[in-house]
């Protein structure tokens, strides 16, 4: 007893003497101390000053292997896509989840799926699959950038394939097949478009809807737009595209961020008759039901490779601008749009290496070791904003040769009035001035397509 007493009061003072009171394995390494055997001799020398301490480190060595375990806090942990109870009302039903009423509306006609990876219900079945199960005449599918199953880098070019599971020919909508031709759309009676949008301007899904639906109005075929929210539909800013700089990551008069569902945005193209000759197709959308535009949704899967988590989603309008510099926004890292850096920008605080990786083949500064800004703990309801950019360019140096893919930068921004204001040095508050007025008539003309408040 008294052996006992005296061990575990010398452990506890070398314990102490590291800060390791709360060290839960203790009790139990006592316990299998005791449980042993030794001779009188064996137990002075334990006892020794020499011995309890080094005791004392077998201890700490311990300890330290238990707190190699990563214990996260999750309660400042970063929100990942796919916590739909945070975010997403219970009550919220998705266009492709009134399924009764889309059965119907198919009926008997045999037709195609715009989709990838986002066509999912609430209980993740794809909208393929589950249309397939019900007897649906679907014949083909259709596939924007990134691929049917949304694992393609940025600008990759995707062929056209089949899908493993189902055995239904893929088209895909990218590279230099863009738009639908002739050959594509015969026999089809109907075509389905079914993609969860951000809400963005150069985020190219609503492109290829633009060119699904001017296909289809060529040849006389209905298109179906099934609506999703849009994570970033609780507000419009940024330039608005001028008409000379269109492009696949700009397509029409609109501002950088929107602030409509998918729905609506076709709705506003085929009324503004921006398709090819004032066309006009046979449009109907599937609304989504209990949804309103200040209404927080987290999305069930990434809507791309590099848009991961809610934050990202929420930076994006911001940071894509930095695709047209020599910044990086994480691209090859585990926070692609989370963050902004350079080999040139202080290394102290935040660093990270762009490795090669799944929706990231070639990024920026492969290998190289990048200083930046971590944006994980931006506020969530984050808008777009120049700050980050201007941040980046006062660090990195001059922003003419910083900003070296000039021609892209242009056409994310959809006028050449912004690089020049940048270069000039002019600040964001004044920047914002000069899109004041076009953002005005931009909100009168977006109030025309709204079918949510």
């Amino acid at each position: 007893m008294r052996f006992t007493i005296i061990v575990s009061a010398t452990l506890i003072k070398e314990i102490r003497s590291i800060g390791l009171e709360t060290f839960i394995p203790f009790s139990l390494l006592l316990r299998i101390l005791f449980a042993m055997k030794y001779s009188k001799d064996t137990i002075e020398l334990l006892l020794s000053q020499k011995y309890a301490k080094l005791l004392g480190l077998v201890l700490f060595f311990v300890f330290l292997l238990f707190s190699c375990q990563s214990h996260p806090d999750r309660s400042d942990r970063l929100l990942q896509i796919g916590d739909t109870s945070v975010f997403k009302d219970s009550s919220l039903i998705l266009g492709a989840e009134r399924l009764e009423e889309l059965i119907e509306i198919i009926g008997d006609r045999t037709i195609a799926i715009v989709g990838n990876q986002t066509s999912i219900l609430s209980n993740t079945t794809h909208l393929v699959d589950t249309l397939l199960s019900r007897d649906v005449k679907l014949v083909k599918v259709f596939s924007p950038e990134h691929g049917f199953r949304g694992t393609v880098s940025a600008g990759q070019k995707i062929d056209n394939s089949k899908d493993e599971k189902t055995g239904l020919p893929i088209v895909s909508l990218y590279g230099d097949h863009k738009k639908p031709t002739r050959q594509d759309l015969e026999s089809l009676d109907l075509v389905i478009f079914d993609i969860q949008d951000v809400g963005v301007r150069f985020y190219t899904y609503i492109s290829t809807l633009h060119y699904v639906m001017e296909a289809c109005a060529e040849v006389g075929l209905p298109v179906l737009v099934l609506d999703r929210p849009n994570p970033n539909g609780d507000y419009v800013d940024g330039p608005v595209l001028e008409i000379a700089h269109k492009s696949f990551v700009g397509m029409h008069p609109v501002p950088v961020v929107h602030g409509m569902t998918i729905g609506e945005y076709a709705l506003m193209i085929n009324g503004e008759q921006w398709l090819k000759n004032g066309l006009q197709c046979d449009l109907q959308i599937l609304a989504c039901q209990n949804y309103h535009h200040a209404m927080r949704y987290s999305l069930p899967v990434p809507p791309s490779p590099n848009l991961r988590s809610d934050i990202s989603i929420r930076l994006y309008p911001s940071l894509c601008f930095f695709e047209g510099t020599t910044i990086s926004i994480g691209r090859g890292t585990a926070q692609p749009f989370e963050l902004y850096g350079h080999p040139k920008m202080e290394k102290g605080k935040f660093s990270f290496k762009p490795k090669s990786m799944m929706g990231a083949v070639y990024p920026k500064h492969l290998n190289l070791t990048c200083g930046g800004v971590n944006l994980n703990k931006e506020p969530i309801d984050s808008r777009f904003t120049l700050r980050y950019l201007l941040n980046a360019l006062s660090i990195v140096g001059d922003p003419i040769s910083t900003i070296n893919r000039k021609n892209f930068f242009v056409l994310l921004s959809g006028t050449e009035k912004l690089y020049n204001q940048i270069v000039n040095g002019v600040s964001e508050d004044e920047i914002r001035q000069t899109w004041q007025s076009d953002l005005a008539a931009f909100r009168e003309l977006r109030a025309k397509y709204l079918k949510y408040d």
